[in-house]
């Protein structure tokens, strides 16, 4: 009785730029930097990860910005602050 063994082709990893279908171009490398809770020794590297992730998305504009970082703060101090901010956003928009 012969056995066959059946191996997988290896996988070559494709090179195909992620692209973001709405807007026809491609998706940023950059993960999400995700929350920020407002502890103080993770700040550093959250904060540089938040640079990086609006610069690789092209987030330009001065509210754009405030807005894209205003929503990754959560919890506690860091919660009423971006409250606060929002509030005062609201305030000079009148939405």
């Amino acid at each position: 009785m012969d056995i066959e063994i059946l191996t997988a082709p290896a996988a070559t990893p494709a090179i195909i730029p992620a692209v973001n279908e709405s807007a026809g171009m491609p998706r940023s490398m950059v993960p999400d930097p995700g929350w920020f809770d407002g502890n103080r020794t993770k700040f550093e590297d959250w904060w540089r990860e938040i640079r990086l992730f609006l610069k690789s998305n092209r987030v330009n504009g001065t509210d754009d910005r405030i807005i894209a970082i205003l929503a990754r703060l959560r919890g506690d101090v860091v919660g009423i602050y971006a409250q606060k901010k929002l509030d005062k956003l609201d305030e000079d928009n009148n939405i």
